[in-house]
């Protein structure tokens, strides 16, 4: 399990997704810290996740200010993202779990987590621009911040107290969501949440040990530089314990599978319809969680 580490994720020259470790001295790119140091620590999250890889990432971390390592180095700001999740084993999302958006939305209070899924071809990068659809397949868009736990371990029947023992770390993400395909046509939750690059996850994985207690951290959207929702995680009806504890009885949660653990009040679905407007191409999109810093994406 990783400890003390901030990575993200290098989009390269020649398309690969590799990581970057984050440092006082700067992003040590992975890829190219491996040739310089003759080293072969994971070059992704996920084989991170699923080698136990994570004490080499520490040690290459360790290494950022050593004068070999320099090469390796790079400004943040000058960077360009990758998605830091491209193949995980499970997206499962939670659907309701504040009380105030179940209120705001009409609907009744779950009493058992509510889960649908998303697929990989959703997943995309901080700083992403999300194509939307033609208006003839939709155009009810709507915003979802929510908190992305990544798991680290199996789990299979753990118990509440044991569940975050088997978290790895967590990230900002966000279930952009077209809500005339979810709602207009059904019921089609899976339907208006997975189309092409629906769910931005980023800009950093955090290791759980850097973050501490997942259930009261702040959490905010803005639309354009205009805050839309502000809430805190310690408002969830059902917390990370809990989900994991209620997933793992249905079926194992293994490493690399995320989680999306569902969004506060203040989306457009729930505001009266006359004020209702739905987002557009060309607006800018920024999720906000405590300690897991601001992802951001585009809409075209």
């Amino acid at each position: 399990m990783p400890h003390g580490l901030i990575l993200l994720a290098l989009k390269q020259d020649d398309g690969a997704e590799t990581l970057g470790i984050k440092t006082a001295s700067g992003v040590l790119d992975v890829a190219r810290a491996n040739a310089i140091l003759n080293i072969s620590a994971p070059v992704t999250l996920e084989e991170m996740l699923r080698s136990g890889g994570a004490s080499a990432l520490d040690a290459l971390a360790k290494s950022a200010d050593a004068p070999e390592a320099r090469g390796a180095l790079l400004d943040e700001a000058k960077i360009t993202h990758g998605r830091l999740f491209a193949h995980p084993g499970k997206i499962i999302c939670v659907g309701l779990n504040y009380r105030t958006h179940a209120e705001e939305t009409g609907m009744a209070l779950p009493k058992q987590p509510i889960l649908f899924n998303k697929y990989n071809n959703a997943l995309t990068s901080h700083e992403a621009t999300i194509t939307l659809p033609p208006r003839d397949v939709s155009y009810k868009f709507d915003y979802e911040t929510e908190l992305l736990v990544v798991i680290g371990k199996t789990a299979r029947n753990v118990s509440e107290t044991e569940a975050l023992d088997h978290v790895a770390g967590y990230a900002i993400g966000h279930d952009f969501s077209a809500r005339d395909l979810q709602i207009e046509t059904g019921g089609q939750w899976m339907v208006g949440k997975t189309l092409d690059g629906f769910a931005p996850v980023g800009p950093w994985f955090v290791s759980a040990d850097l973050v501490g207690d997942p259930n009261n951290l702040a959490i905010e959207t803005r639309v354009n530089g205009e805050v839309r929702q502000s809430d805190n995680t310690r408002n969830f009806i059902f917390n990370p314990q809990v989900l994991i504890a209620y997933i793992s009885r249905l079926f194992a949660l293994e490493p690399g599978d995320i989680i999306f653990t569902g969004t506060p009040s203040g989306v457009i679905l729930g505001m009266p319809k006359e004020k209702q407007v739905w987002l557009k191409a060309g607006d800018r999109i920024e999720s906000r969680i405590e300690k897991l810093g601001v992802l951001k994406f585009n809409l075209a």
